[in-house]
């Protein structure tokens, strides 16, 4: 059984050590030891640490998940990838396009290691509902996407700092990415409400694609929802026909010309995170094996939201 260290254990890395224990064995480390302490006891782990130093030095520890804030994803996963650890960073990998840079640089030097991004949403059995259909045909070409996530969400602790986009919005980005699995040739964003010197708390961004489809993400965490998110409605539309989704993946509706059908994806694992987790063992048992939430797919995603803040700075 392949032996990890959980970096952070929060609310995220309580997620992570859900799905992982079933998988392999793991240690923790935390700022807190009380945090990596109750982890342990929790989750019956390998051990803890006392400092991040001694997990990069113990050999047997073969890849790092980090479930720390996003200001230390760059430099916990640069100093994981030089001590000879594969990773696997929650989003946002890095908080800026430099970043990005650092770590391909450090990455190209490293090829018997992997990097995988924490992105869920690229394995949710409803994006995998959407490319089936879509691979189909039975919508003939695709011309537009529109997403939509619009809610109430208080923004504490570490989030406060970052902007909704970064923070929450980075799911709908990789969606969007997987559906036209290409990178848009133009990216236009305005930021409703937004306040000078805070972080933006809602999102309407705008892509468009080779061939001239285009896509809408309007992504707000200040907006009332009686649902609180649930039940809204996003829109695949192609020359001969719709498929309707809800947002968070829950039902898939096709109305097409030949075929009209209500889809429930597997409910086993909605959100995707079973999948996420087999997959990282995975690429650790075969080192042929790259995760499908590569870096190239998070450098992808991330720099169209970069694209989008540039634009609201200028």
């Amino acid at each position: 059984m392949k032996k990890v260290c959980l970096v952070g254990c929060g609310g995220i890395g309580r997620l992570h050590a859900k799905n992982l224990s079933r998988l392999a064995q793991v240690f923790f480390y935390s700022r807190s030891r009380n945090s990596a302490a109750r982890f342990q006891e929790e989750f019956a782990g390998g051990g803890i640490f006392d400092d991040f130093e001694a997990v990069l030095k113990e050999p047997q520890i073969a890849a790092l998940v980090l479930a720390s804030p996003p200001e230390y994803h760059k430099e916990q996963t640069l100093a994981a990838l030089q001590a000879g650890k594969s990773v696997m960073a929650e989003k946002p990998l890095c908080i800026d396009a430099a970043g990005l840079d650092e770590i391909q640089q450090v990455l190209e030097k490293h090829p018997e290691l992997f990097l995988m991004v924490a992105e869920n949403y690229y394995y949710k059995p409803s994006l995998a509902l959407l490319k089936q259909l879509l691979a189909q045909g039975w919508i003939g070409e695709l011309k537009s996407v529109a997403v939509k996530k619009v809610f109430s969400q208080e923004a504490g602790g570490w989030k406060s700092g970052y902007g909704a986009l970064l923070e929450g919005g980075v799911h709908f980005v990789a969606l969007l990415s997987d559906l036209f699995d290409a990178a848009p040739v133009r990216v236009e964003a305005e930021f409703p409400g937004l306040q000078p010197g805070q972080p933006e708390r809602h999102s309407i961004t705008r892509l468009q694609y080779p061939g001239g489809a285009v896509a809408e993400l309007e992504y707000s965490w200040n907006t009332r929802s009686l649902t609180k998110g649930v039940f809204q409605h996003s829109y695949i539309r192609g020359e001969h026909g719709r498929i309707t989704f809800e947002s968070n993946g829950i039902y898939v509706w096709l109305n097409a010309e030949k075929k009209k059908r209500l889809y429930l994806p597997e409910r086993g694992d909605l959100m995707g995170y079973h999948g996420m987790s087999r997959d990282f063992i995975a690429c650790l048992g075969d080192p042929s094996r790259t995760p499908y939430s590569d870096f190239h797919k998070a450098r992808r995603d991330l720099q169209i939201i970069f694209t989008a803040y540039k634009s609201q700075e200028s």
